[in-house]
């Protein structure tokens, strides 16, 4: 089960977490009538799959970036163009597998540091706080090994580090199991949203598993496609556009990535639903975190590659500055207009170092 699910309570009502309706909010409902007039049953089925699938969300408008983008890499445009239209491409494909997957299948998301800084706002501050805070810690760890051994005493620094980057997986792992048996099962009522709808109400499946599994994988082999699009032609994008790639790597592409979930929480705090739009943004901080990036680690150790927690300074120093931040301003649960304009600042203030900040190209260049 995932936090996706809605659940029934004892009086008939089912209660839907705030991952599912912020998601299920950049939807739109298809009219069967468009599609019940046609006398094919296949052709009536695969028209009304179109309309759910293509049409069906509000970032439907994006769709033609991905041809676009195909027809600008086969004639060769300029790199920069198959980039943007490859990001843009993405934006609506994102929403689409997570409309796809609801109830069905458990995907996970491997954008990391980037979408941990876009979804830092807390809504359950005590339990979350102490967990990024843990993440924090285990991600310190080996940027600190790093400086505190001096390399003339002889020790392996890159072994130890990569060591310790194991060792402190494998404790963000536990604790991240510890933190769905915690939110699924003991304490569940701390994190289910207090909205609540009727049975009646409640969304039904448009889309049968076996088709909705085959749009799953025609979507997967698409962003596959724009992925490498994507990483093709960063660097290009980079010189182009005078745009340094860490500003692109944690910036605009976690952007693009969480840009429906984004989109849904912001929607619903302007309707005064903070529970649902501060729940939707720290479940993917939380996730990738203390799930995603030691799972890396772990399975890079199981592959015999060596993957360790050593974001480097600037980038660790962000993240340990964010936590504290939006701990230190939403440690009592509550919120206003004025601490959401100073994370906003805080995002900002972030966007523009790494904005500024230049990887330096290697010797001979």
């Amino acid at each position: 089960m995932d936090k996706e699910t809605c659940c029934n309570n004892n009086n008939g009502v089912t209660i839907r977490t705030a991952q599912n309706m912020s998601s299920s909010f950049m939807r739109k409902k298809s009219d069967p009538i468009l599609v019940s007039t046609i006398r094919f049953r296949i052709l009536r089925e695969l028209l009304a799959n179109l309309q759910e699938v293509i049409l069906g969300t509000k970032l439907a408008v994006l769709f033609p970036a991905i041809p676009l983008a195909i027809v600008a890499d086969f004639y060769k445009f300029g790199r920069p163009w198959i980039f943007a239209l490859s990001l843009l491409g993405l934006t609506p494909l994102a929403e689409r597998v997570s409309f796809l997957t609801e109830n069905k299948i458990h995907v996970l998301k491997y954008s990391l540091m980037g979408s941990i800084l876009s979804n830092l706002l807390l809504k359950q501050a005590d339990v979350n706080s102490g967990l990024l805070l843990l993440g924090l810690l285990c991600h310190m760890l080996p940027l600190m090994f790093k400086y505190a051994v001096k390399p003339e005493t002889g020790v392996s620094i890159a072994e130890y580090t990569l060591e310790l980057s194991r060792a402190s997986s494998v404790v963000m792992l536990v604790a991240y199991i510890g933190y769905i048996v915690f939110q699924l099962k003991t304490h569940r009522q701390i994190f289910d949203s207090q909205e609540e709808v009727e049975d009646e109400d409640e969304e039904k499946a448009v889309i049968g598993f076996w088709s909705g599994f085959s749009w799953l994988v025609g979507m997967t082999l698409i962003i596959a496609l724009l992925s490498e699009y994507v990483v093709g032609t960063i660097e290009a994008a980079s010189e182009t556009w005078g745009i340094s790639i860490s500003f692109i790597s944690i910036i605009l592409i976690p952007i693009v990535g969480n840009a429906a979930e984004h989109a849904g929480a912001i929607i619903f705090a302007f309707k005064n639903k903070l529970d649902i739009s501060l729940g939707v943004a720290l479940g993917s901080a939380t996730q990738i975190s203390m799930f995603a990036v030691p799972l890396c680690v772990v399975v890079g150790w199981i592959m015999r590659i060596k993957m360790d927690l050593d974001f480097n300074l600037l980038e660790t120093g962000c993240l340990a500055l964010t936590i504290l931040v939006v701990a230190f301003t939403l440690q009592d649960g509550t919120s206003h207009y004025m601490k959401g304009v100073v994370l906003c600042l805080c995002y900002a203030a972030i966007s523009a170092c790494f904005f500024v900040h230049k990887i330096p190209a290697p010797l001979g260049k």
